[in-house]
């Protein structure tokens, strides 16, 4: 199958600058850009049918406004147009085990809105095999309209949010992959809580924070080693805090032009399906953020 992208419209505004995001990817990468909407109450229509009765006349509105805005930027881009007759969710979990990559659409995340990504949203990036992005409607944006994105080299810095718990080499290839397309850098973001030992009744040992400082430099550089070799490319920088990795990570998304984190498909039984990284970044950060699964 040749690559494609796949972008999920639902109508919104933050739909569809995803799609306009997906679009500049897909042109970065040489794909197809899939528009998708699904609606299980979709039917077969004849081709003659007028607005009035033509059951999937909106479905279908949906797809083209968004195709036709895509065109104006990207007349060049190969796009197809998917409507879907099935539920959202197996519908977007399907095109993503097809596509390269998955881009979804996020409400601006004030803080009320913030509870409320989309049940889809977070389903479909909790079973994705592959990647998905998240985007946001752009804040000078106008309400009913999407604003384009700017290339992706001019969107800023690929930031590469690390845990270092463990292997996850999907993640590394998707961040420097990233980096490399845009021709940007790549910085490596690395936080780490502290401990009860390392605090005294004056504050924080320095000698302690600096010996743990020390040894998550170490553990950062060494990771990412065999994949500097690999992106020799890459202008990398790496950056260690000690400090609550949320914190850390939303800090660095700030002027990103796109944000990189991970998800373990294996987790336990009663876990949730993101850690505490993750759900900040999905619901706080400004810059669209790829979610990326690995084992």
């Amino acid at each position: 199958m040749d690559p494609v992208i796949t972008a999920g419209l639902d109508g919104s505004p933050e739909s569809r600058s995803a799609a306009l995001w997906a679009a500049g990817e897909a042109q970065l990468r040489g794909c197809t850009l899939r528009l998708l909407h699904a609606w299980v109450l979709l039917s077969p229509s004849k081709q003659e049918d007028t607005a009035g009765a033509d059951q999937n006349y909106w479905a279908r509105r949906i797809v083209d406004d968004a195709q036709e805005e895509i065109r104006r930027h990207y007349p060049d881009l190969p796009v197809c147009e998917d409507l879907v007759a099935a539920d959202p969710g197996p519908a977007l979990l399907a095109a993503a085990a097809e596509s390269d990559v998955l881009v979804l659409g996020s409400r601006g995340m004030a803080p009320v809105a913030a509870y409320f990504l989309g049940d889809t949203g977070l389903h479909v990036m909790a079973q994705a095999g592959s990647p998905v992005v998240l985007v946001r409607a752009r804040d000078d944006a106008v309400e009913d309209t999407a604003k384009p994105w700017p290339p992706p080299s001019a969107q800023g810095d690929v930031v590469l949010a690390l845990s270092l718990h463990g292997p996850c080499d999907p993640l590394f290839e998707f961040a420097f992959d990233e980096a490399a397309r845009r021709g940007v850098p790549l910085r490596a973001v690395h936080g780490r809580s502290l401990p009860v030992q390392a605090y005294a009744p004056w504050g924080i040992d320095p000698d302690v924070g600096e010996e743990l400082a020390a040894d998550a430099r170490k553990e950062l550089h060494d990771a990412l080693r065999p994949w500097r070799a690999k992106f020799p490319g890459v202008d990398l920088t790496e950056t260690v805090h000690l400090a609550s990795p949320a914190r850390v990570v939303l800090r660095a998304s700030g002027g990103a032009g796109l944000l990189v984190a991970g998800r373990r498909q294996k987790r336990p039984a009663l876990a949730p399906p993101f850690g505490p990284v993750l759900q900040a970044a999905l619901h706080h950060a400004p810059c669209p953020v790829a979610v990326v699964p690995h084992e």
